[in-house]
């Protein structure tokens, strides 16, 4: 029995490969960054060509780092930053465009004009999604309208569209030689084109986006054998049976396999799911509706989702924009020479705020500035906006499920933090829970991989690999509680209406 099952990573900001053995634990890991493309302000590009030559790069790095061979690995999963979209050549390969970055804002008049008199939530009752910048549909429109002969190639079936799972996917499995262009429904619930119920396309919002049906991949379940790693490929003839979004990778990891089970992934922005079990909770309170996982034949089992653009990438933006620190970890070391936030609020609506306001004419804001605010005090509010902005989506998912949430389940790069999840279980006095494996997203890709070719029995291996690292209570008084909280509601309030119509 080969001992291992790997797991391709694409996220937003690096690609990774990781390797589990069985008990779920991380054999080796390879990490490559790739580059972060802004054209004009509120344009977010990736190469797709770069992040393909990563995945091929880490993922010899990590057979290399555990000394093994493709001999070693059962299967190999993908998972992958959800709504980012790519268009390519089906003969040559050659992306038409870079990769359009769900935090990419380009879309938001072709958004508003799909939308009509009917508004943003047009097509909710099928996709479970509003009509917003963030999903992967309105990008397609905008390379087939923007890029010289791009729509002609289009109708004539020469291009490909798909998500990045799509895209390494086809690479991994041959390309242009017999490359596999498929997707499985947790992605295509991303793209505002997915009938919920019938993890179909929906022929009228292509038509309605003027998106030929012959550019989409085949929608699978989550947990299938999609093909096998090419023959030149470092894995040659291991077979890709794992595909999941990152977001809903991260929910399996975390064995949150019952309904009521809910994460939050602190990774460039955080996701909170909430798994709904085979009822399709649509939200009044500004959720998503999405696929949580599909295995096999089972039935599909749906989630309610809160996303939040930018908070990772917010430190991110202050080491980079700023060079207000070295590294991310710099973060923790001035917030801690505070004791509070100063009275300094920062809202990062770089993009916009999404859930649960949907509101694409916000922008960033750092309110609540006085003389007496030092680094320290701008450091603290830059974790503070974490965990305000989830206390904003936990609320809502309150509301939506009826169930208020009683333990929290965390991870993602950020849960390194404690004062952050010191904080977070302060605002939402709740328990924080992190796992001993922390990076559950390339887990529960090798998961659904390993449960399609009987690596792992069944979803009870994966709740009993489940295993506590470390948790965080409640220590803060009520009163400041809601103290704090109250002025960060004031403070969203100076975001918006700042993008003008025209």
């Amino acid at each position: 029995m080969t001992q291992f099952v790997a797991a391709i990573d694409q996220g937003t900001t690096s690609t990774r490969c990781m390797i589990f053995d069985h008990s779920g634990h991380v054999v080796a890991v390879e990490q490559h960054e790739h580059t972060q493309i802004f054209p004009q302000a509120g344009w977010v590009e990736h190469d797709p060509i770069e992040i393909w030559d990563n995945v091929r790069n880490v993922t010899a790095g990590a057979l290399a780092n555990a000394d093994l061979t493709a001999a070693d690995i059962a299967s190999v999963g993908i998972t992958n930053q959800r709504e980012t979209a790519v268009v390519w050549e089906r003969a040559t390969g050659k992306p038409v465009y870079n990769a359009i970055v769900w935090q990419d804002t380009r879309t938001d008049r072709i958004c508003t004009a799909l939308a009509g008199e009917d508004g943003p939530k047009k097509y909710t009752e099928v996709t479970g999604l509003p009509l917003a910048t963030y999903f992967s549909g309105p990008k397609v429109k905008w390379i087939l309208d923007n890029v010289e002969g791009a729509r002609e190639k289009a109708e004539a079936g020469e291009l490909c569209f798909g998500t990045m799972d799509t895209w390494v996917l086809w690479n991994m499995t041959g390309g242009v030689d017999g490359g596999v262009h498929a997707t499985d429904p947790t992605n295509a619930s991303r793209t505002l084109l997915m009938d919920l119920d019938t993890l179909a396309w929906d022929s009228a919002i292509c038509a309605d986006m003027g998106i030929p049906e012959s550019m989409l991949p085949e929608i699978r379940s989550s947990s299938e054998t999609f093909g096998f790693v090419r023959e030149r490929g470092t894995l040659s003839g291991v077979p890709i049976a794992g595909i999941l979004g990152d977001q809903q990778a991260a929910t399996f990891g975390q064995a949150c396999l019952s309904p009521g089970e809910a994460k939050n992934t602190y990774g460039t922005g955080n996701f909170v799911l909430l798994n709904t079990g085979t009822e399709k909770v649509m939200s009044k309170n500004g959720l998503l509706t999405t696929v949580c996982y599909k295995i096999g034949e089972q039935p599909t089992v749906y989630a309610l989702e809160g996303s939040i653009a930018v908070t990772g990438s917010l430190v991110q933006w202050l080491r980079d924009n700023l060079g207000m620190i070295d590294n991310a970890a710099d973060i923790e070391v001035n917030a801690r020479s505070v004791d509070d936030n100063g009275g300094a609020y920062f809202v990062p609506a770089f993009s916009g705020l999404f859930a649960p306001h949907w509101r694409a004419d916000a922008r960033g804001a750092i309110v609540g500035l006085t003389r007496f605010v030092n680094k320290g005090h701008l450091a603290r509010a830059v974790l503070e906006a974490t965990a305000y902005q989830s206390r904003e989506v936990i609320e809502a998912m309150n509301l939506d499920s009826g169930v208020d949430l009683k333990v929290l389940k965390v991870d993602g790069g950020m849960v390194a933090n404690e004062l952050l999840m010191q904080f977070q279980a302060d605002l939402l006095d709740v328990e924080v829970i992190r796992p001993v494996v922390a990076e559950t997203t390339a887990l529960g890709a090798a998961y659904a991989a390993g449960l399609a070719v009987g690596y792992w029995e069944s979803e009870d291996d994966i709740r009993s690999n489940w295993a506590k690292d470390k948790s965080w209570t409640p220590s803060m008084d009520s009163a400041e509680r809601e103290r704090l909280y109250a002025g960060w509601q004031k403070a969203v309030t100076r975001t918006l209406d700042w993008v003008d119509a025209d």
